[in-house]
């Protein structure tokens, strides 16, 4: 059987498994790779790469960071810092969070945005008595929806802009994501202010969490020395490509540091990471190598471009293909879904006569919508295991903001990039 169909058959396995969990989503996603190594579609080395993936290092770097950050009692003194300054209502704290995350995301790693501020987060609630879930929920959507600020802000900008040069054009400049990145932003944040947070479940009061932290060492040197190390990572990856220092060896190195230096144990260290999120992530990255590779996600695609036909009004086209970035991205790479719909929007803008700004615009943000799954994009992973969500709980808040999205990106781009 053709590869391609094999790697969607086993696509579509994956995501009945993920909607029901009737099996754990970390078993799924492994399942899943390893399907397809025996299927002969990934080599045995292929099937286990994406344990050494940079991405899933990055995860196991940051883990421990946090763990150290509740160990020296650093997280619950900036909880209750931010609760003081914010009060606790949940809107309150819910804006608070969005917007610190979206402005760190524009210009950083929204992976590591949501790694370092994750831990942080979790104790702001502890303190205030409030359900984590629904702020977890937030602070996920605000580093996809801030990614799309600026050029760096997300890999699928960066690719957009590396697509128009290649092809001859003129790329998107630094900031001129921000045309659709700010509105973007603001519609999420209203969004999970009103609608999100009443989809959220409500149910997970972290209380235990808040007994435990106050029985934390107060050693302020320790928490010091944590800070001290928290900051040098941020500034080390928001200046990975200056400094030539990669952000999982940045991550790995804070990790180190915090060990040697007293903030936690080595066992703390080994208990603090999430291994549910480093092998649900480690199992999908294959998946999604297949779907590239293969050309099963060509094989969506073109599908979907014979549907809507080539002679179709431009704006029913950059409707259709953000819709295909966005779906084919809730289950495969961001970039990889972006890398794989470029070319596609670039030929279909040529063979109909209209720019390819507003089509490749259209790839480029859909590709950062991936509110739907628990395994769209590392940020919904990471507040999987601390929110207790379920597969379920994504789709329920991720759907009404895919169609918020959609409308505000089908108003504006064509305002800004004229077909």
């Amino acid at each position: 059987m053709d590869p391609a169909v094999l790697t969607l058959i086993v696509l579509g396995v994956a995501a009945f498994f993920f909607v029901t969990e009737l099996i754990p989503l970390a078993v799924t996603a492994m399942g899943a790779s390893i399907a397809l190594g025996l299927l002969g579609v990934l080599t045995p080395k292929q099937v286990f790469s994406g344990l050494s993936n940079s991405t899933v290092v990055l995860f196991a770097g940051m883990f421990v960071i946090g763990a150290a950050m509740f160990q020296t009692g650093l997280a619950q003194r900036i909880g209750i810092t931010v609760v003081h300054a914010a009060g606790t209502g949940e809107k309150r704290l819910m804006a608070a969070i969005m917007i610190v995350t979206i402005i760190l995301s524009s210009v950083s790693s929204n992976t590591a945005t949501v790694a370092c501020l994750l831990p942080v987060v979790v104790q702001i609630c502890a303190v205030a008595r409030l359900a984590v879930s629904p702020q977890l929920m937030a602070l996920a959507v605000a580093a996809n929806v801030g990614g799309t600020v600026t050029m760096i802000g997300t890999p699928p900008n960066i690719l957009m802009s590396a697509t128009l040069s290649a092809s001859g054009l003129q790329p998107f400049g630094f900031f001129e994501f921000a045309w659709i990145g700010i509105p973007l932003s603001i519609a999420g944040v209203i969004y999970m202010l009103t609608i999100g947070r009443r989809l959220c479940p409500h149910g997970h009061i972290d209380s235990n969490l808040s007994d435990l932290t106050s029985d934390l060492p107060k050693d302020t040197r320790k928490m010091a020395i944590c800070a001290i190390i928290l900051i040098l990572v941020v500034v080390a990856m928001a200046l990975s490509k200056t400094i030539n220092v990669p952000m999982q060896t940045a991550a790995i190195i804070g990790a180190l540091a915090c060990v040697i230096t007293g903030c936690l144990s080595e066992k703390q260290a080994y208990g603090g990471i999430d291994w549910t999120t480093i092998f649900l992530f480690a199992g999908m990255l294959p998946l999604a190598e297949a779907m590239d590779k293969t050309g099963a996600g060509a094989m969506i695609a073109n599908g979907v471009v014979g549907i809507i036909g080539s002679n179709s009004s431009p704006l029913i086209i950059v409707m259709a293909l953000f819709l295909l970035s966005c779906g084919l991205t809730q289950f495969m790479s961001n970039t990889a879904a972006a890398a794989l719909l470029a070319p596609i929007g670039i030929s279909i803008a040529q063979s109909i006569g209209v720019s390819p700004f507003p089509v490749l615009m259209a790839i480029g943000i859909a590709a950062s919508c991936a509110f739907t799954t628990p395994v769209a994009t590392p940020p919904n992973t990471l507040i999987l295991g601390p929110g207790k969500f379920h597969f379920m709980d994504y789709v329920k808040v991720g759907l009404p903001l895919v169609l918020v999205s959609m409308i505000v990106c089908t108003v504006i781009i064509p305002l800004v990039w004229p077909f």
